[in-house]
């Protein structure tokens, strides 16, 4: 994924922004791509997320923002806990999240990101992921949170790509670049780039290979708005 707070404040609108990203703004994961220029960032060099408030006060900022970033923590419900003790009573905070059927696209571990951790989905009860979970459910779980808007979102996404009808022979080859095997690792990463970069993508004939299409203009996620009451 690429520069994706970028698009989706594109997608956002200039009301949204000046709605919610308003007095104080930490953005976790922001990287380079704050969601606002004056968003406070906290990223790896300042400790890790998981564990927040350890570095930051509780209650302190108007909105805490982030982006593709809850998906790489350990314990998500713990996370999550602990960024929602930095917002203001009456302040938010607003997630975004790859859909898993639209990102991981039904196969894990992601083939687009290794360092994911765990997949997401809204308002649906059953997954194919072992590692699912419903973002409308475990934030309604927070303490004092009102859920103000909860969306798929998938701005310029082409359904007809997905990777759905592929056959059990090439998603067992295109796993094999992630196998602890030194010989089978390599052949997938060859046949990888061999078939998806040089063919499919250029092509769209090759079997119904996985496409990542957020690596593009394209938005698979789901965002949720959260405000925090009394």
């Amino acid at each position: 994924m690429g520069n994706e707070t970028r698009k989706t404040n594109k997608a956002r609108g200039l009301e949204f922004i000046e709605k919610y990203f308003q007095g104080k703004v930490i953005d976790i994961g922001g990287g380079s791509d704050p969601v606002i220029p004056d968003a406070k960032v906290f990223d790896l060099k300042d400790g890790d997320a998981q564990y927040i408030s350890k570095y930051e006060k509780r209650e302190y900022y108007d909105c805490v923002h982030s982006s593709h970033c809850l998906e790489h923590m350990v314990d998500v419900p713990s996370a999550l806990s602990q960024w929602w003790t930095l917002v203001k009573v009456g302040g938010y905070m607003i997630i975004t999240v790859p859909h898993e059927d639209l990102y991981e696209q039904r196969i894990w571990p992601s083939i687009f990101n290794d360092d994911h951790k765990a997949t997401f989905r809204l308002n649906q009860k059953d997954s194919w992921s072992q590692v699912s979970y419903d973002l409308a459910e475990i934030s309604a779980s927070l303490n004092n949170v009102k859920i103000l808007d909860a969306q798929i979102q998938d701005n310029g996404y082409d359904y007809n790509l997905q990777y759905n009808k592929i056959s059990p022979k090439y998603r067992k080859i295109y796993r094999w670049q992630f196998s602890k095997n030194t010989i089978k690792r390599r052949l997938g990463e060859l046949l990888y780039k061999l078939f998806y970069q040089n063919h499919y993508a250029n092509h769209n004939t090759f079997g119904g290979l996985p496409i990542d299409q957020t690596s593009s203009n394209a938005l698979a996620q789901i965002q949720i708005i959260l405000q925090k009451i009394k």
